[in-house]
């Protein structure tokens, strides 16, 4: 087991290396230069077009609404990385690591746009009526019949990854903080779980969306709310705690209390690293549940797509890393969800640790929702549509394994399938970025979006 560890250990850090985060980072500069900067400065209308997305045109083609769709992605995107991310990225890089995990947000929002058009466009009905969609499908239908070896290729890297960063991780994050809290057993925590995940996702995608457009939205705010009353109450401290984020972008941080430094490189490589775990863009997941939108052009429900970035890291990353600096928490030398916690307990006693605690289990429950919809549909396409039923039966009992054992391992081969994945739908996006930007400039300049 150690050998496959430090193995893996070493695989993970080459493909999570320089190289990736260039490729992502690169891939999203291109298409934001590619659009004209279209997705930062028709923010206000992708708000717009969500709130009508509750109710879509009658001649919209798709499976379930707009703001569905979203609520689906944000659900298996806001969990883990945006607590516990987030800490991680500012033990390692020091507060400045928060800079560019909002760089990597702003390119990452036309990623996350270009990856929905894609998905729309070339989404296909199956056999039994749904809309299917996501990387492995514009890349058939986009690239051709040639290129189908490299839509396999990401269906099998992220149904496999589905396993790991979706299912057994999320189950043993729940696990541990309710025995660390409430002292429940982890094996109750396992099976509560996987009959509640069992409950919803047994109806498919239509029941997932219907949970998770409430779910996710309650929780979403009261975290947020929760961070905003700290904020309040450390005022003064606010303006420093954003001063130290520019600052130290590009200076590096000095050790202090517990921290034990990081210099520039450090806090750009953990900023860009975690702000890529927390958002997805350009991972390829997200795409497959916009497919399923009903929506009357790419370009609208793309313009829905890009907003998931902005409020999963230029909202609450950032509520996170602004408690986590203006409590001093950052120098404590803890790590993770415990830093999270212990920020939010320092400047909201009690209540603070229930906030992080409570937002760790509703967050984890609903990542574990969206990805076995990805995972699902990554494996229908592989293997056709008999295989479904059996895969929401495993995806049941590996959470309950997940919940009951030990995780290093699982980590670290999550990471290196998330990674994996991430390259054939960045080579997608750069091949198919003349149909994205032509779709758009049709759809902004023809009037379509002004219906």
């Amino acid at each position: 087991m150690y050998a496959l560890s430090s193995a893996l250990e070493t695989i993970s850090g080459v493909v999570w290396g320089p190289p990736m985060l260039l490729m992502l980072l690169g891939t999203g500069l291109f298409l934001t230069i590619g659009l004209r900067v279209m997705p930062i400065r028709k923010l206000g209308y992708g708000f717009k077009q969500l709130f009508a997305g509750r109710h879509p045109e009658e001649s919209a083609e798709g499976e379930i609404t707009p703001f569905q769709a979203l609520m689906t992605e944000l659900s298996a995107t806001i969990g883990t990385g945006n607590i516990a991310g987030v800490a991680t990225a500012i033990y390692l890089g020091g507060p400045g690591a928060v800079f560019w995990m909002w760089i990597t947000a702003l390119v990452g929002m036309a990623t996350k746009y270009s990856e929905a058009v894609l998905a729309v466009r070339y989404r296909e009905v199956d056999e039994r009526g749904a809309y299917v969609g996501g990387p492995m499908y514009y890349i058939k239908n986009g690239l051709g019949p040639r290129w189908k070896w490299l839509g396999a290729a990401f269906a099998l890297f992220a149904m496999i990854a589905a396993f790991g960063i979706g299912n057994m991780v999320q189950a043993n994050s729940v696990a541990d903080v309710l025995e660390q809290s409430l002292s429940v057993p982890t094996w109750a925590t396992g099976l509560a779980l996987a009959a509640l995940v069992f409950a919803v996702i047994i109806g498919g995608l239509k029941r997932i969306a219907q949970v998770v457009e409430h779910l996710v939205p309650f929780m979403a705010i009261v975290y947020v709310l929760g961070a905003l009353v700290i904020l309040v109450l450390n005022a003064p401290q606010v303006p420093g705690a954003i001063g130290m984020i520019f600052r130290d972008a590009f200076s590096g941080t000095a050790a202090v209390g517990g921290f034990l430094g990081a210099g520039v490189m450090a806090t750009i490589r953990f900023g860009v690293a975690r702000g890529i775990f927390s958002n997805e863009a350009g991972l390829g997941s997200a795409p497959i549940a916009h497919a399923t939108a009903r929506t009357t052009h790419p370009a609208r429900q793309g313009s829905i797509a890009m907003i998931g970035v902005f409020i999963d890291t230029i909202i609450v990353c950032t509520m996170t890393a602004l408690v986590i600096i203006t409590t001093g928490a950052w120098t404590s030398g803890e790590t993770g969800a415990s830093l999270s916690a212990l920020a939010f307990n320092t400047g909201l006693p009690t209540v603070g640790t229930w906030v992080v605690t409570f937002g760790l289990v509703v967050f984890a429950f609903t990542t574990t929702l969206g990805w076995s919809f990805y995972g699902e549909r990554c494996a229908a396409f592989l293997f056709g549509v008999r295989v479904i039923l059996p895969y929401r039966l495993l995806w049941v009992a590996v959470l309950f394994i997940g919940a009951v054992i030990s995780l290093p391992v699982v980590w670290l081969f999550a990471d290196v399938m998330n990674a994996l994945m991430a390259v054939p739908n960045l080579i997608a996006l750069l091949l198919l970025s003349v149909t994205i930007f032509g779709l758009s400039r049709a759809y902004f300049a023809g009037g379509e979006a002004a219906r």
